[in-house]
C-alpha cells in the first residue's frame, strides 16, 4: 500500500492506563500501511515496547516525515512546541478527555488514519509565542508556548499588581490574580476558564485576558500577535509565570515577561473535510437536544 508518510515516529501518554496496548495496535497498524515506524524515546522507555528503534524529539525532528501523538492536548502541546522547529507535522490520536487538538478518536481509529497516512487530510498551521523573563536587562529564562504564557499570583493570599505594555507602550497597571497571554490554540483552555473569547486559529491574535481583576472593567482584550507584550510585576508576594503550564519560573519585583511571535509553527494534520466548529460543537456540548 502507497503511503504519503515513510518514517513516521510515535509519542504516547505512557503513563495512562493501557496505553501500551494503544500503542502496539497504532504501531503495528503503520506498519501494515508501509510506514517504518520508531517510538520516541521516553514512550518506548516507559511502555517497554522495544520492537521500534527509539528516537530522541531531536531525531524524530531530523529524520521523520510524521509524528503521531497518541494521549491527550497535553501530550501534544508538549512534543508540538518541541517539533515545530523541525517542521515534523503532527497528527492527534485523543486518549485523553477533551481533546481539542488531538481529533481522532481512538476507537476506531484506523478508519480515519489510514486516508490520511495516504496523504488526504487537511493541514492548519498553529502559530507558538516565544517568552522571555528579563531581570535587570538580563534573560533569565526563555521557553515557548502553544497554548499561554500566564502570570500568576503566590500562593499566600493577595492580589499581584502587573504593568502591561504594548509595543512599548502601556496600557494598564492591574491588580489581579494573574494575567493570562493566550494563543487562539490557547483560547479553549486557561484563558476560556478565566472569561475569555473563542478565537478562530486562523486569527493571527492573541488574547490578554486577567484572572479575577480587582477592577470589574479590566476585560479581556484581542491584540495582534506581531507586536510584543510586556507584563512587569509591580508588587505582590511569590508571583510566578507558567508556559503551557508546564515550565515554571519564580519572578522577583520588576522582572518583565517580553512575550513576541516564535518564528516557528506547528502543523497539525486533519482528517479531510475537518471544521474547527465541529470539535467546538462536540467538546463544549452545543446543540445538546438539537438537530
Amino acid at each position: 500500500m502507497k503511503t504519503h508518510f515513510r518514517h513516521v515516529a510515535l509519542i504516547g501518554k505512557y503513563q495512562a492506563v493501557g496505553s501500551r496496548s494503544a500503542l502496539e495496535e497504532i504501531a503495528q497498524f503503520l506498519h501494515s500501511q508501509g510506514c517504518e515506524v520508531a517510538l520516541e524515546a521516553d514512550t518506548a522507555n516507559n511502555t517497554g515496547l522495544n520492537g521500534y528503534p527509539a528516537l530522541s524529539v531531536e531525531q524524530i525532528g531530523a529524520q521523520c516525515d510524521l509524528a503521531l501523538v497518541v494521549g491527550g492536548d497535553g501530550t501534544m502541546l508538549g512534543i508540538g512546541r518541541q517539533l515545530a522547529q523541525h517542521g515534523v507535522p503532527l497528527i492527534g490520536i485523543n486518549q485523553g478527555r477533551l481533546g481539542f487538538i488531538t481529533d481522532i478518536p481512538l476507537e476506531g481509529f484506523q478508519a480515519t488514519l489510514g486516508p490520511m497516512l495516504q496523504g488526504r487530510y487537511d493541514e492548519e498551521a498553529r502559530a507558538l509565542m516565544q517568552a522571555r523573563v528579563m531581570r535587570d536587562g538580563h534573560c533569565v529564562f526563555s521557553a515557548t508556548a502553544l497554548n499561554d504564557v500566564v502570570v500568576n499570583r503566590g500562593p499566600t493570599a493577595g492580589m499581584v499588581e502587573l504593568r502591561v505594555e504594548v509595543d512599548g507602550r502601556f496600557v494598564a497597571n492591574q491588580r489581579a490574580d494573574g494575567l493570562i497571554i493566550a494563543t487562539p490554540t490557547g483560547s479553549t483552555a486557561y484563558a476560556l476558564s478565566a472569561g475569555g473569547p473563542l478565537m478562530h486559529p486562523s486569527i493571527a491574535g492573541w488574547l490578554l485576558v486577567p484572572i479575577a481583576p480587582h477592577t470589574l472593567s479590566n476585560r479581556p482584550i484581542v491584540l495582534p500577535d506581531q507586536g510584543e507584550v510586556a507584563i512587569e510585576v509591580v508588587a505582590g508576594r511569590d508571583a510566578s509565570a507558567n508556559f503551557d503550564m508546564q515550565s515554571l519560573a519564580t519572578l522577583l519585583h520588576g522582572d518583565r515577561i517580553v512575550v513576541t511571535r516564535s518564528a516557528h509553527q506547528a502543523r497539525f494534520l486533519h482528517p479531510q473535510r475537518w471544521s474547527y466548529f465541529d470539535t467546538l460543537r462536540k467538546k463544549l456540548h452545543w446543540n445538546e437536544g438539537g438537530v
